[in-house]
C-alpha cells in the first residue's frame, strides 16, 4: 500500500508542476472562493488534473491560435465612414478586380502559348528546354503577384543553383511558393492537391522539378526522402525549397519544423516571410476555404504586402542532432519574421490523439481519483 501511495504522490507532484493557475485568467479583484458549505471551483478542479488542463486550454489554447485568422477591426461604424467604406468596396470589386482578372488572363495566354511549343519542340534539347521553362514559370508567377497588386520587398542575395543545398521557409499560404518562385525557379516539396491546382502540379510545375507527396501515406515519405537526396546532388537541378512546418500557419506563430530537410547532410538556407495584414490577411485556412476562394480574396483586396529575407546559410554543427539543427534554424526565421515559437506539431490539426496518449491520460485521471478517495 505504501508503494502505491508513493507512486500516487509522485504522480500528483508532476500534475502540480504542469497545472495552470486558473485565478490568473480571472478579472482583477475577483476570486474563485465560495462560502463555506458549498462546492468551490478550486475543489472541483483539484479533483482531476485533466479538468484543470481542460480549463486552462479553454482560456489559453496556443495550438488553435496558430491556425486562426484574425478578422480586421471594423472601422465603418458611423455615418461619416460608411460611405467611404462603400466607395472602397466599389473600387476593389468593380475596377481593381476586373483589371486584375485581365492581367492574369493575359499572363496565362502568354505562358501557355510559349510553354506548349517549348515542351514538345525541344524534347531532344533538355538543357535548353528546362532553362526556358524555368523562365516561363517565373513569368507566370510574376503575373499572379501582379494580379494581387503584390508589393514584395526582397532582402539579401538572390538564391543561386548550387549542389548540396536546400532552402527552408515558414509557411502561411500556397502563395508563399508563388512569391518566392517569381524571383527564383525553386523545385518545391508540396502536398498533392485536387482540382485545377493538382492539374498544374502534375503538368507545369513538374517541369521545374517539383516533388509531390501525400502526408497520409507512409510509403510516400520513404520515396520522398530518396528523391530529396538525389535532387540535391545534381548541379543543374533547380534549388530545392521545403516548408518544414508541413502546414499553413497564420504568420504570427511558428510551429515545429520537421527534421527531414535537416538530415540530408547539406547546407540549409533559411528564408523568412512576413506579411503585412493591413490590407489583407494572406493566411490560407485550407480546412475552411478552397484555394480558389483564397485567390479571389487576394484579388479583391487592395494589395498583398510582404517582406522576404534570404538569411545566412546554416550547417549542422559537430554533435548537433537534426532536431536541434531544425530548432536552431526555426529560431533564426522566427526572430527575423517576428513570429512566436510554440512547441506544437502542425500535423496535429490533421490527426487525432493516439490511443496510447488517451490511455495514459485515463490512467493519470484514475490515479488522481484514487488518491482523493484514499485521503477521505
Amino acid at each position: 500500500m505504501s508503494r502505491s501511495e508513493g507512486k500516487l504522490s509522485s504522480s500528483s507532484s508532476e500534475f502540480d508542476l504542469d497545472r495552470p493557475n486558473i485565478e490568473d485568467y480571472l478579472p482583477s479583484g475577483t476570486s474563485i472562493q465560495e462560502p463555506l458549505g458549498k462546492i468551490r471551483l478550486r475543489d472541483l478542479l483539484d479533483i482531476s488534473p485533466t479538468l484543470t488542463e481542460a480549463a486552462g486550454a479553454i482560456v489559453d489554447d496556443s495550438f488553435t491560435r496558430c491556425f486562426k485568422s484574425n478578422p480586421p477591426e471594423p472601422w465603418n461604424w458611423n455615418v461619416y465612414l460608411f460611405p467611404l467604406w462603400c466607395f472602397g468596396v466599389a473600387v476593389r470589386y468593380l475596377i481593381l478586380f476586373p483589371v486584375r482578372v485581365i492581367v492574369l488572363t493575359i499572363g496565362w495566354i502568354i505562358f501557355l502559348s510559349s510553354v506548349i511549343p517549348v515542351h514538345f519542340l525541344l524534347k531532344g534539347h533538355d538543357k535548353l528546354r528546362k532553362k526556358i521553362e524555368r523562365v516561363l514559370v517565373e513569368l507566370i508567377c510574376c503575373f499572379f503577384v501582379a494580379s494581387w497588386t503584390g508589393v514584395v520587398k526582397y532582402h539579401g542575395p538572390r538564391p543561386s543553383m548550387r549542389p548540396k543545398q536546400v532552402f527552408v521557409a515558414n509557411h502561411t499560404s500556397m502563395i508563399d511558393f508563388i512569391i518566392l518562385e517569381q524571383m527564383t525557379a525553386f523545385a518545391v516539396i508540396m502536398q498533392k492537391h485536387p482540382g485545377w491546382v493538382g492539374l498544374l502540379q502534375s503538368t507545369i510545375l513538374e517541369s521545374v522539378g517539383c516533388i509531390w507527396f501525400n502526408r497520409s501515406e507512409a510509403i510516400d515519405r520513404e520515396i520522398l526522402a530518396k528523391k530529396l537526396r538525389e535532387h540535391i546532388q545534381v548541379v543543374d537541378n533547380n534549388p530545392l525549397l521545403i516548408f518544414p512546418e508541413g502546414t499553413c500557419v497564420n504568420n504570427q506563430y511558428s510551429v515545429m519544423f520537421k527534421k527531414g530537410a535537416f538530415e540530408l547532410g547539406c547546407t540549409v538556407c533559411p528564408i523568412a516571410i512576413k506579411y503585412n495584414k493591413f490590407f489583407v490577411d494572406a493566411f490560407w485556412n485550407s480546412r475552411k476555404q478552397s484555394f480558389t476562394k483564397h485567390l479571389l480574396q487576394l484579388m479583391t483586396s487592395w494589395a498583398v504586402v510582404c517582406d522576404v529575407w534570404y538569411l545566412e546559410p546554416q550547417n549542422l554543427k559537430p554533435g548537433e542532432t537534426p532536431i536541434e539543427f531544425a530548432e536552431r534554424v526555426r529560431d533564426i526565421i522566427s526572430v527575423r519574421a517576428g513570429l512566436k515559437k510554440v512547441p506544437w506539431d502542425g500535423y496535429l490539426k490533421y490527426s487525432r490523439p493516439s490511443p496510447k496518449h488517451r490511455e495514459r491520460r485515463q490512467q493519470r485521471f484514475a490515479e488522481s481519483v484514487l488518491r482523493r478517495l484514499e485521503e477521505k
